[in-house]
């Protein structure tokens, strides 16, 4: 189309490829699939399909969190924006940043049959929402999108009527910059009372989250300075692996020894983490102990805990920024490492071995399949988690070698996230074999069509389906209440043969030998394997959340 006046669908397609998108995930209808159609075949651009719209949401949010840049995703109008409603929230609590680019009715048709208050449906969502103005301001538009959800970390709504798409559109790409989002740390008190609050602990613990991955270094030198052991977030599980003062995980999800380590701690440095109600157990981890919070995103900081010092600021030149100052001040350091047990420190405190406990007949233990599968995948694996009650156990059981391979989609707290979002994930990384661990609850809701892209897309994806045929957390319920649980009881079809209809290679589990055939077998593939686990409802581990 070079020299020839673009129409707006196709400047959309030509702005999309100026911002780097190269990967657009989506479903098509009357609003989008022109734009979609110019941005493969004029743009070169790659368009995965996907069966239901939240999934096309879901899948460039597990695309984004692998790469680190701006998802993309395109629905077509009406019922097709409500039906990433759910999705949008997902990236929205998970704090990814996306751009979807989503149809609207013709305004000049207001009675429309598919005409929904968009607008409204989106910000209750908490996503952004850009409104595509008119032809002359396509790219304009496009690149106010993509910078909003970068500095915003969040979805944002691009909206595009549909009586625009063939006008002719004005002007050039305008590409939005990824830059830093926050300038240098704070300075003056917050920064004096940081490093007071250091100087008096005598049992300080760093924890770091999803925001202080790229800052290792810098944190374990901090450590090693005050006489801090290490911790994680989930989201930021394996951040320290291998190094010598490790606790593992700080929340409900601690080893025994690295939680009873983190007791003692009289002084908190968080850095990138949000200290949701999980990582500090409701806020009794965080009891006797003085916070220090520093992020680079100032509505994270005081969110869930109130801190004796926030700092805002990148967290590996907030950490260089307290190492200086303490320099200065001569400090001493706390010496807590050395006084710790080092079972507190992985790997010696890491969980021991799963033992196979009773289950009904047809079964398997489902602790000893997750060491099982741990054991048997690539040790640079990415890990996807759907919810469910399983997740106690692969949570704590599965683990990775990089923290940037760990995805957990369950920011809404909602089952049916994973599967879209490890497909993303596979696209994102296609050197790496993806794991996904997810619920039969999860698979269904989260519509197990959609497997069907992944063998389409020939995936090195490896999907473990928990099936206890029941939705677990209430199952629980009904048994605490001494009620019969059948209502929360299902007769799902077998997902090994319906991934197999799908195209894919599948293992139904009942037993250990089965799963090490399994396991054994995986060596072999071409594309994506479903092992199905069957699993005692009576006896899969609780939620201990």
């Amino acid at each position: 189309m070079t020299g020839q006046t673009l129409t707006v669908h196709a400047a959309l397609a030509r702005g999309l490829a100026a911002q780097g998108v190269t990967t657009l995930f989506g479903l098509l209808g009357d609003s989008n699939l022109f734009m979609a159609d110019a941005f493969v075949r004029a743009e070169g651009g790659r368009l995965v399909p996907a069966t239901v719209e939240d999934n096309a949401v879901l899948m460039a949010l597990g695309h984004a969190a692998m790469t680190g840049d701006v998802g993309a995703a395109t629905v077509t109008q009406g019922p097709a924006v409500s039906n990433a409603v759910t999705a949008l929230i997902e990236g929205v609590k998970g704090r990814i940043p996306l751009v979807l680019l989503a149809g609207d009715t013709p305004v000049s048709d207001p009675y429309h049959p598919q005409r929904v208050a968009q607008e409204a449906l989106v910000a209750a969502t908490g996503a952004g929402f850009v409104r595509l103005r008119g032809p002359t301001t396509v790219f304009d538009d496009l690149a106010t999108a993509f910078r909003q959800a970068w500095t915003g970390r969040r979805p944002v709504v691009l909206n595009m009527p549909t009586d625009m798409m063939w006008e002719p559109a004005a002007g050039a790409p305008v590409v939005a910059e990824r830059g830093a989002r926050s300038g240098p740390p704070a300075m003056g008190k917050a920064l004096e009372d940081a490093v007071g609050i250091i100087a008096a602990a005598r049992a300080p613990v760093i924890l770091a989250g999803r925001g202080a991955i790229g800052a290792r270094e810098a944190l374990e030198r901090l450590g090693a300075r005050i006489g801090a052991p290490l911790s994680t977030t989930l989201k930021a599980k394996g951040l320290f692996g291998g190094a010598v003062h490790d606790l593992g995980v700080f929340g409900t999800l601690s080893t025994p020894n690295g939680g009873e380590a983190i007791a003692r701690a009289d002084c908190v440095i968080a850095f990138g983490a949000a200290l949701g109600r999980y990582t500090t157990v409701r806020g009794d981890y965080l009891k006797g102990a003085r916070l220090i919070q520093i992020d680079d995103d100032p509505g994270a900081l005081g969110l869930h805990q109130p801190a004796d010092a926030a700092l805002l600021g990148d967290a590996a030149a907030v950490a260089e920024t307290l190492l200086h100052w303490l320099d200065e001040a001569e400090i001493e350091s706390s010496r807590f490492t050395e006084a710790l047990d080092p079972q507190a420190f992985l790997p010696a405190g890491a969980l021991p071995p799963a033992k196979p406990g009773a289950t009904a007949p047809g079964t398997i233990d489902i602790e000893v399949a997750m060491d099982a599968i741990d054991r048997a995948l690539p040790a640079d694996r990415v890990f996807v988690s759907d919810g469910g009650r399983f997740l106690n156990s692969a949570w704590s059981r599965i683990g990775v070698s990089d923290a940037r391979n760990m995805l957990l989609s369950v920011n809404v707290g909602a089952i049916g996230q994973g599967l879209g979002q490890a497909i993303g994930a596979a696209l994102a990384r296609p050197d790496q074999t993806v794991l996904l661990v997810i619920g039969d609850g999860g698979l269904m809701l989260g519509n197990p069509a959609e497997l069907s892209s992944a063998v389409r897309e020939a995936l090195d994806l490896v999907i473990v389906i928990c099936n206890d045929q029941a939705y677990g957390a209430e199952y629980v319920q009904f048994e605490d209440r001494q009620m019969d649980p059948g209502l929360s009881q299902f007769k799902w079809p077998s997902f090994a043969e319906i991934g197999r209809a799908m195209g894919a290679e599948a293992h139904r589990v009942t037993g250990i030998y089965e799963l090490e055939a399994a396991l054994a077998a995986l060596p072999g593939r071409t594309g994506p394997v479903v092992i199905e686990l069957m699993l005692d409802p009576a006896v899969v581990p609780r939620l201990q959340l």
